[in-house]
């Protein structure tokens, strides 16, 4: 164990929060109208917040203990067994990290992804439903899709699927389970009618900003060591959100002759979705052109891909995270090749042809699992909450005086 890489962990655990909340918390409240945002702010701070209490309660062990294909065991239920002795290996033979360090890191894994969440079917949702949702999604998709792709033994860990930090886990998950939400909930009041614009879009980028420098914990965290292998992922998080935002702006400009705010800030987000899977093993040319094509192929998600769904996805979870994340998960197959400036030989057998066909198998196997596991898990919670929407009054009003009797703005 070196005191460094406990350090650098416990500095990405704090970044990985601070991605959250205030983050993603403020990004997406600024995108909401102002009757809203109140309540998408307490749904994204809440949904974290019992996510990682169930991490600890049973989730961490269900992740990482044993070594089944689907899913672990409940060796470790309620972190029984792991104290200030026991160790988590890393990526290096020899080295190690206290296990409450890696059981914290993830924690906020797991909470980042169902506060995701939420985005895609914000001012119109009970917020009960979203708890409840959250309970059975965690449990029946995140966790399992986190143990195939991350745990020794998983079905995807084994089959030598490449995930650094959440392309499927977290990403195509959470877009995945916005769109089914989004159809289940229902679109909102008035929408393809009038114009439901951002209340308040300095909110969203400061939120953006706030996501991009925490996206480091995240990215570069995910080495578990602070070495080289973190240098490079800590790299490719800087290069690719920045290629993605002009990638972005140009499609903007182009169309409509104009960038916008809320166009730069999206791109810094569709970058760093992208490059999540792929951070610790393509190269600075990999990451720039990684991001440049989701920046620019992300414009077309909450836009054409958008109206194809017919889906009424509120801040454009599945837009932004779901297609940014296939986009990545896909070319870390081709990028991480050395020949391409990755960091895997083709000279010693890496064959990028096998390797995409390796991430589409995991592209899939998280979107029907997903998709199954979300469609359950809101079918339950609308059963249980008597509908999974508000009644018409109450979204007329807002939620933030229905749903939590404050206004964000009184007077």
């Amino acid at each position: 164990m070196d005191k460094g890489d406990v350090a650098w962990m416990l500095t990405a655990t704090l970044l990985v929060v601070m991605m959250a909340v205030p983050g993603l918390a403020l990004f997406y409240g600024g995108m909401v109208r102002a009757k809203n945002v109140l309540s998408v702010l307490i749904q994204v701070a809440v949904v974290f917040s019992l996510l990682v209490v169930l991490w600890v309660c049973y989730g961490y062990s269900l992740a990482f203990s044993g070594d089944g294909a689907w899913i672990g065991n409940l060796d470790k239920l309620f972190l029984r067994g792991v104290g200030p002795g026991t160790l988590a290996a890393t990526f290096s033979e020899g080295v190690a990290l206290p296990e409450y360090v890696f059981a914290g890191f993830q924690a906020t894994f797991a909470g980042i992804t169902g506060a995701l969440v939420v985005g895609a079917f914000a001012e119109r949702v009970k917020f009960a439903a979203v708890l409840l949702f959250s309970v059975i999604w965690f449990s029946l998709g995140y966790l399992p899709l986190a143990h195939m792709v991350w745990a020794s033994g998983g079905f995807l860990f084994e089959k030598g699927a490449l995930d650094f930090a959440g392309g499927t886990v977290v990403h195509i998950n959470a877009g995945v389970a916005g769109l089914v939400g989004a159809w289940f909930v229902g679109k909102r009041l008035g929408y393809g009618q009038a114009a439901i614009k951002p209340h308040n879009l300095v909110l969203t980028y400061a939120g953006a900003a706030l996501l991009w420098v925490g996206w480091f914990g995240f990215n570069a965290g995910s080495n578990l060591e602070a070495n080289a292998g973190a240098g490079l992922a800590f790299l490719n998080t800087l290069l690719a959100p920045a290629a993605a935002v002009l990638g972005w702006a140009l499609v903007e400009k182009l169309a409509k002759g104009k960038a916008s705010a809320l166009g730069v800030a999206s791109g810094m987000v569709a970058g760093l979705v992208a490059i999540t899977p792929a951070c610790g093993t393509v190269g600075p040319f990999g990451a720039i052109t990684l991001g440049l094509i989701a920046g620019m192929a992300c414009v077309w998600g909450v836009t054409g891909l958008k109206r194809l769904l017919d889906a009424d996805d509120s801040l454009d979870v599945f837009g932004v995270h779901g297609l940014g994340g296939i986009i990545g998960a896909l070319l870390t197959g081709v990028f991480s090749a050395d020949s391409l400036g990755g960091t895997r030989s083709v000279a010693a057998g890496y064959d990028i042809l096998a390797q995409t066909g390796v991430q589409a198998l995991g592209v899939v196997v998280t979107l029907g699992w997903i998709g199954v596991v979300s469609a359950l898990a809101f079918w339950i919670a609308g059963l249980a909450c008597g509908g999974l929407r508000v009644d018409e009054e109450a979204e007329r009003e807002g939620l933030d005086v229905a749903s939590h009797g404050e206004a964000a703005y009184p007077g």
